[in-house]
């Protein structure tokens, strides 16, 4: 096959989604080169994502690192400039919605190389959340992409996007749920950390929920008073844990506030979760498959599949608790199965379009 295939990554998110598209091309005899940005750079939220997904040792480390949105996103740019000069790949593949993505695809579209991204179409329609300004000018700017849902095509399509660029292949983060599964281990992970055999497991980063002092105040009250009813294990980024700390959650009866976890270790506390509460995208489609009930923390989602569903319910900090109730007495069954396509095959999807892709442009 000619043509190489430069991949960006930068995030656990991403480590997940690109995890099962590197190892199709790989199987498809692809020159690929992995780019990790070091937006997500310490060891536990980086480092052992690496080695539990079977990824291969990055071929370049940026070590960009954090800073606001603005300054993170220019280092991203000049670092990202130099590497794809130098690397002169034939695509530029990029994942999901991080600052990380926004920076690969400007620099792609600048040096005039055709860019894929995978997860397009996701919109919540809401404007303040940077990832909803990244996603919208990503997809802008891709020759090939590639949805996880009907939803997203439909997005896509209103948008004015080309329909021959847009492709349904499912979720690749789906792919490494499933291809993980014989890992999860509930048992080892509520021992662990301590936990009784009825638990939620709780995560929350979006600056919605961790940056405002008043969001953050409701949620700790909201948090509290749900450790009333079960207990909570807490995996927090490190922002996070401060904030909500400080807002009064640490010490709270019931709360177990947890460093952050690697994949295999995180998957296994909410496998066995008696259900989710969360602001995260990917865990609310992980939950899905998994048959866990998910309730976030959040007014809008770009995941509505997770909710027509059945196994997610957005939910405020004063509905929370409710909620919650209703959960543990059995009213959000699950469904049978997972979303169209959520197959574990969304990999190999991708890696069959790219490659008939670089045969006819490579």
């Amino acid at each position: 096959m000619n043509g190489r295939v430069l991949h960006v990554v930068g995030t656990r998110p991403n480590f997940v989604k690109a995890a099962p598209v590197v190892a199709a091309l790989r199987t498809a005899g692809c020159d690929q080169v992995l780019v990790h940005t070091g937006q997500h750079y310490d060891e536990r939220m980086s480092d052992v994502f690496f080695r539990q997904l079977g990824l291969p040792e990055p071929d370049t480390d940026l070590g960009v690192g954090s800073g606001s949105h603005a300054r993170q996103t220019a280092d991203l740019l000049v670092a990202l400039e130099t590497e794809l000069t130098a690397r002169a790949p034939d695509l530029v593949v990029v994942y999901g919605d991080v600052n990380s993505t926004l920076a690969a695809a400007l620099v792609a579209a600048k040096l005039e190389m055709p860019l894929a991204h995978v997860e397009a179409g996701l919109r919540s329609f809401d404007m303040a959340m940077p990832e909803e300004v990244n996603r919208r000018l990503v997809d802008q700017l891709a020759e090939l992409l590639f949805a996880t849902s009907a939803d997203a095509v439909g997005h896509l399509a209103r948008e004015g996007v080309d329909v021959g660029r847009v492709h349904l292949v499912g979720n690749s983060m789906i792919d490494t749920l499933i291809g993980h599964l014989d890992h999860f281990d509930p048992a080892a992970a509520r021992a662990a950390h301590g936990l009784p055999g009825r638990y939620a497991v709780v995560t929350l980063h979006r600056p919605a929920n961790v940056d405002d002092p008043e969001a953050v105040r409701a949620a700790a009250r909201a948090l509290t008073e749900a450790a009333r009813h079960l207990d909570l294990a807490v995996p927090l980024h490190p922002r996070g844990r401060q904030a909500l700390s400080e807002a009064g959650l640490a010490g709270a009866p019931g709360v177990h506030l947890l460093d952050p976890l690697g994949y295999v270790e995180f998957m296994s506390l909410v496998r066995g979760a008696a259900a989710v509460i969360t602001d995260s995208g990917g865990v609310q489609e992980e939950t899905t498959v998994l048959g866990v009930p998910c309730l976030t923390l959040r007014t809008t989602t770009e995941r509505p599949v997770t909710v027509t569903h059945g196994t997610n319910r957005l939910v405020t900090h004063a509905e929370l608790v409710p909620a919650l109730g209703k959960v543990l007495a059995g009213g959000q069954p699950p469904p049978a199965e997972g979303p169209p396509l959520w197959d574990g095959h969304a990999g190999p999807r991708i890696a069959d379009v790219v490659t008939r892709w670089l045969d006819h442009h490579a």
